[in-house]
């Protein structure tokens, strides 16, 4: 009796660690997939280890046509700051087509270990920099609120439960982190002054912009995702860009059922 319930553990235990050979071999095999795109002629490789990765990269010519044209206005050795870098597109692409400083601003450890990965995968690794903290008003601790925990995922919001939208939301997900103003990112921790500044941080960009007061006034350009339907984040910003000596150069849609925009302020004096 003993040698057969001996027996029968031998074998379940062969079929439990056979199962998690396959699991692990599947895993391994999504984790390591990775896609090739070119634009403009630049290579740009990702890791895409699930369907939002995948579309992100797919779309990357597409998506954002115009976001892609500003980029590539930049000059050589400029200081570009990436807040809300995701997985890295365009940080990438930034320091891929030019000679750039680029500092890519994600709070976000589902979609930091892909940020780190298409980094390296670039050979990117000594003209991209990750500074992995929430950008906010002021620094200090608080909630990143977080409505998907999928990797390459957005619409997070630090310190204030509100959506891209400006309404209410229920995080699904949510965890203490550290918040830092742009002005202490330049004073405190030394961070260059850039030259040009990407905000898309999905409903808390007007947020974001008044801990940018010092640093905008040395700006040249800023790119800033609007929905107009949200009043206070549209009127917030256009305040501060313009107190902040900023005129909208042109504004671009991204989403062609309702009123969301990327708009370029550029320094008008």
């Amino acid at each position: 009796m003993k040698i057969i319930k001996k027996f029968n553990s031998i074998i379940l235990f062969i079929r439990f660690d056979f199962i998690w050979k396959i699991k692990d071999f599947f895993s391994e095999w999504l984790v390591n997939k990775r896609m090739t795109i070119y634009h403009e002629n630049i290579k740009l490789q990702f890791e895409v280890p699930n369907r939002l990765t995948k579309y992100r990269a797919l779309t990357f010519s597409e998506k954002e046509p115009f976001t892609l044209r500003w980029i590539e206005q930049f000059s050589d050795g400029q200081t570009f700051w990436d807040i809300g870098a995701n997985i890295g597109l365009y940080s990438i692409y930034a320091s891929k087509l030019k000679k750039l400083s680029t500092y890519a601003i994600e709070p976000s450890v589902f979609n930091l270990d892909l940020l780190a990965k298409n980094i390296i995968l670039n050979n990117l690794e000594d003209s991209v920099s990750i500074i992995p903290v929430a950008i906010n008003s002021t620094s200090g601790s608080s909630f990143l609120n977080m409505s998907s925990v999928e990797r390459g995922g957005a619409l997070s919001s630090f310190d204030h439960e509100i959506d891209q939208y400006g309404k209410n939301m229920v995080p699904s997900f949510k965890y203490a982190t550290l918040g830092v103003s742009g002005n202490d990112l330049v004073n405190f921790f030394q961070i260059p002054q850039p030259d040009h500044i990407k905000i898309d941080v999905d409903g808390i960009e007007h947020i974001i912009l008044l801990g940018l007061g010092d640093v905008i006034k040395n700006t040249k350009s800023i790119l800033i995702e609007i929905d107009e339907n949200n009043l206070h984040q549209l009127n917030q910003s256009e305040l501060l860009l313009k107190e902040a000596g900023f005129i909208l150069d042109r504004k671009d849609p991204i989403n062609k059922n309702n009123k969301q925009f990327n708009q370029i302020w550029i320094r008008g004096r």
